[in-house]
């Protein structure tokens, strides 16, 4: 009994080793990390969403606003939305740039929205518009870090998941290449809104 309570102690030692020397617990530990920074990606786009019906609130007491930049901003939003961001999506390429895609042009008809309320001066002026964009800018430059934490730990995963021996660990264990931010959306979507209140010069 002693023998064997002492070779099943070895056997879970070696095991215990073998597996941290094949990645096991670097998969482990990436793993969390890859969630953890995805939950917080998550986080700040949810900030944003929660921002716009403020902003599209606002604008709509500017009777002359053009009506089609507004319905892109709404439309985009419902699309983004409308996509369930579980954490599986991180797992699964093509809902990851279905997603990104989404939150892409959700970017880009904010920027053309905040770009087209520079020529109403009534806006401008409007000191509660004002603050939505400010915290628009804000919200913008947290998404960008936090994507660009992302981007580096699933770099970091995805790099264990390919290398020698740790990809035999990966196909083991089922830990599969995690997809990441394109750089095309990265460039298109990481720039915020500008937040300038100036007026424009007169000619």
């Amino acid at each position: 009994m002693i023998i064997r309570r002492l070779w099943l102690a070895t056997f879970a030692l070696a095991a215990a080793v073998g597996l941290s020397g094949c990645g096991y617990n670097d998969f482990q530990r990436l793993d969390e990390q890859v969630k953890a920074s995805w939950s917080e990606v998550l986080n700040q786009y949810q900030r944003r969403t929660d921002l716009i019906p403020n902003i599209v609130a606002t604008v709509k007491g500017e009777a002359s606003f053009e009506q089609e930049t507004l319905t892109k901003v709404i439309e985009a939003r419902a699309k983004a939305t409308s996509i369930q961001a579980t954490p599986a999506l991180i797992n699964d390429p093509q809902a990851f740039d279905k997603f990104q895609k989404a939150q892409g042009e959700l970017s880009g008809a904010l920027s053309r929205l905040m770009a087209v309320s520079e020529r109403y001066p009534t806006l401008r002026a409007n000191s509660a518009f004002q603050d939505l964009r400010v915290q628009l800018e804000g919200t913008e430059n947290r998404i960008t870090v936090a994507r660009n934490r992302y981007i580096k730990t699933v770099a970091e995963y995805n790099v264990l998941a390919r290398s020698f021996p740790t990809n035999l660990t990966a196909m083991m264990f089922s830990y599969s290449v995690k997809p990441n931010f394109t750089v095309q959306n990265e460039a298109q979507i990481s720039v915020p809104p500008s937040v300038s209140f100036e007026k424009p010069a007169s000619k």
